[in-house]
């Protein structure tokens, strides 16, 4: 019998980490995520314990500070988090020999390209949250040769805080919403991202050549966050779930303490051509949530 093969999850109690729990996994497959009161990835020490504890073929980085407007007043909190506790991971894998998955963020860029950014396109982050993320790229890019940093954005899943939830949230009490309507994105769901990450480990530990660097993933397609509240409506009143009509809004009517990408599209060319990883579009994702929440009758 073969030997189990040990990968540890960090921020296993968020939208992807959830996922990457909740997914099919081959025989043999041991998943650790620890919280983080038992692994404190700011802490090399803590984060050294865990790997005496256990041999990992691979770490998988979910966790982040992502509250992107508290940032811009912890940012001594978001770097610890997302800069330096990826930096410790670098040191940890590399030192054991084995590669590191880093998920990342659209906010890297400043949203002022008017097309899909692809890996290579400059970076240019708006705010503390992308800066802090940006950090950890190239802590992991520069501490870890055998790594990958996968760029998403817009995650949605029926766990935890999001955008999505959110919505149905307000459309219970309110029969009109504005939403902003002059960002330009890609909806993606949590457990798309969790089966690309799970790809890519798995593929990583079985073959030492396996393909490293800057990937981006997100669901197929493109709109606004007024035009996907709107999906997310006509999805809810199927299921006879809450609705409401949306006015779409510029940004400048909602202001945010940290400025957001106006275009926060990615392209996925690359990742479709080195793992074959080839994303659904983002309305069959989001239907999907809405179906699982309205199963669940957790429609709020």
């Amino acid at each position: 019998m073969a030997d189990p093969v040990h990968i540890l999850i960090t921020g296993g109690a968020g939208q992807v980490g959830l996922e990457l729990q909740a997914a099919a996994w081959p025989e043999g497959v041991v998943l650790h995520a620890p919280m983080r009161d038992e692994l404190d990835l700011s802490d090399a020490a803590s984060v050294r314990a865990a790997f005496a504890a256990a041999r990992f073929a691979a770490v998988i980085n979910s966790g982040a500070h992502t509250a992107v407007d508290k940032a811009e007043t912890e940012v001594a909190a978001a770097f610890a988090a997302n800069a330096m506790g990826p930096a410790v991971l670098a040191d940890a894998t590399r030192e054991a020999g084995i590669p590191l998955i880093q998920v990342s963020t659209d906010y890297v860029f400043d949203g002022s390209k008017p097309v899909p950014y692809v890996e290579t396109d400059p970076v240019g982050p708006l705010g503390a949250y992308g800066a802090s993320k940006l950090a950890g790229e190239l802590a992991v890019r520069a501490g870890n040769p055998r790594s990958v940093v996968l760029r998403t954005a817009w995650v949605l899943s029926a766990h935890r805080a999001n955008f999505l939830k959110t919505m149905l949230r307000l459309a219970a009490d309110r029969p009109a919403l504005r939403v902003v309507g002059d960002q330009h994105g890609c909806p993606t769901s949590a457990r798309d991202v969790a089966a690309a990450l799970k790809t890519i480990a798995l593929k990583m530990i079985a073959d030492a050549d396996a393909p490293t660097g800057v990937y981006h993933f997100v669901n197929a397609g493109e709109t606004t966050w007024a035009g996907l509240a709107g999906e997310i409506f006509a999805l809810s009143a199927a299921t006879g779930g809450p609705s409401a009509t949306v006015e779409a809004i510029p940004s400048s009517d909602y202001p945010t303490p940290a400025k957001r990408p106006s275009n926060s599209r990615l392209s996925t060319a690359k990742l479709i051509r080195d793992y074959g990883i080839a994303p659904r579009p983002w309305q069959a994702a989001v239907a999907e949530i809405v179906h699982e929440l309205h199963a669940e009758r957790t429609l709020p």
